[in-house]
C-alpha cells in the first residue's frame, strides 16, 4: 500500500510534521516519567497508580505505532507500507483504543471503591488483582480484535494501493476492497457500539456513585479532595471517548468537510491524548508530581 499523508496538503507536510514531532516527543517524555516514577517510588505502589502505569504504556505503544511511519511519510516520503505491516498496525491501534477503554473503566471502578468503600479497598483492589484487571483488558482488545483482522485480511484488495490518509486507518483502507466488506463492516460497528457503550455506561455509573457520596461528606476539604482526584480522571475520559466518537464520525459521514481535515482530526485523536494524560495526572494529581520531582 501507499499511504497519503495528509490529502491535498501533501506541499506542507514538513511544515504539519512539526506538531506530530513534538507531540511524540512529549508522550515519550512524558509517560517514560510517569512509569519511571511510579515503578521508583514505593509509596505509589498502590492499584490507583498501577492503573495510571497501564495508561501510560498503553499511550506508549499506541503513539509508536503511528507517529514513526507518519513522520516518515511526512519527511522522506517513504510512503510505502507492506500488507502485513499495514494490518499489524491497524491491529495495534484499534486493540489498544480498546485496551485503553477498559483502563478507563478500571480506573473508575477503583475510585468508587475508595470513595464509597473505603475500608474495604484493601481487600476488594489487591496489586494483583489490579494485573488481572489489566491482562482481562488486554485480552478483551486483542479477542474481539483478531477476528475483525481475519475478516480484512481474507479481503480481496485490488482498486488501488493509494490509501488516502496517515496510517492504515479501518475505514480508509477497507475501501480499497474490490470484494463486498459488509461482513467486517458490521462486525467493527457492533462491536465498537457494544464496547464503548458499555464501557461508557458503567463509568458513567461509577461517577454517578463517586459524586453522590462525595457530596454527603461532613468536610468541605475532604470533598474538594476527592472531587480534585477524580477530576483528572473524567478529563482523560471525556478526551478519550468525545475524540474518538468525533474522529469515528468524521470517517463515516464526511458532513461536507474537505478530506484534509478529516485526516487531521484522526491524526491529532492518535497523538494529542497519549501526550496530555501524563501532563494531566502531572498537574492534577499531587503525589504524581512529588514522584517525578524526586525521579528528577
Amino acid at each position: 500500500f501507499l499511504l497519503t499523508g495528509v490529502p491535498g496538503l501533501e506541499y506542507l507536510h514538513m511544515w504539519i510534521s512539526i506538531p506530530f514531532c513534538f507531540t511524540y516527543i512529549m508522550t515519550l517524555l512524558g509517560n517514560s516519567m510517569v512509569l519511571l516514577a511510579v515503578r521508583l517510588d514505593k509509596s505509589l505502589h498502590e492499584p490507583m497508580y498501577y492503573f495510571i502505569c497501564m495508561l501510560a504504556a498503553i499511550d506508549f505503544i499506541f503513539s509508536t505505532a503511528v507517529v514513526p511511519k507518519m513522520l516518515g511519510v511526512f519527511w522522506s516520503d517513504s510512503r510505502e507500507i507492506g500488507f502485513e505491516a499495514c494490518f499489524i498496525q491497524m491491529f495495534f491501534i484499534h486493540t489498544f483504543t480498546e485496551v485503553e477503554s477498559g483502563v478507563l473503566l478500571a480506573m473508575s471502578f477503583d475510585r468508587y471503591v475508595a470513595i464509597c468503600n473505603p475500608l474495604r479497598y484493601t481487600t476488594i483492589l489487591t496489586s494483583s488483582r489490579t494485573m488481572q484487571i489489566g491482562l482481562l483488558s488486554l485480552a478483551r482488545g486483542a479477542g474481539v480484535m483478531t477476528p475483525l483482522m481475519c475478516l480484512l485480511t481474507s479481503l480481496p484488495y485490488c482498486k488501488t494501493r493509494v490509501i488516502p490518509h496517515s496510517y492504515c486507518e479501518h475505514m480508509a483502507v477497507v475501501k480499497l476492497a474490490c470484494a463486498d466488506p459488509s461482513a467486517s463492516d458490521l462486525y467493527s460497528l457492533v462491536v465498537a457500539t457494544l464496547l464503548v457503550g458499555t464501557d461508557s455506561a458503567f463509568i458513567t455509573f461509577s461517577y454517578g456513585m463517586i459524586l453522590r457520596s462525595v457530596m454527603r461528606l461532613p468536610s468541605q476539604e475532604a470533598r474538594l479532595k476527592a472531587l480534585r482526584t477524580c477530576g483528572s480522571h473524567i478529563s482523560v475520559i471525556l478526551l478519550f471517548y468525545i475524540g474518538g466518537l468525533l474522529s469515528m464520525y468524521l470517517q463515516m459521514f464526511s458532513f461536507g468537510l474537505p478530506p484534509h481535515v478529516q485526516v487531521l482530526v484522526a491524526d491529532f485523536y492518535l497523538t494529542v491524548p497519549p501526550m496530555l494524560n501524563p501532563l494531566i495526572y502531572g498537574i492534577k494529581m499531587k503525589q504524581i508530581q512529588e514522584g517525578i520531582f524526586k525521579l528528577l
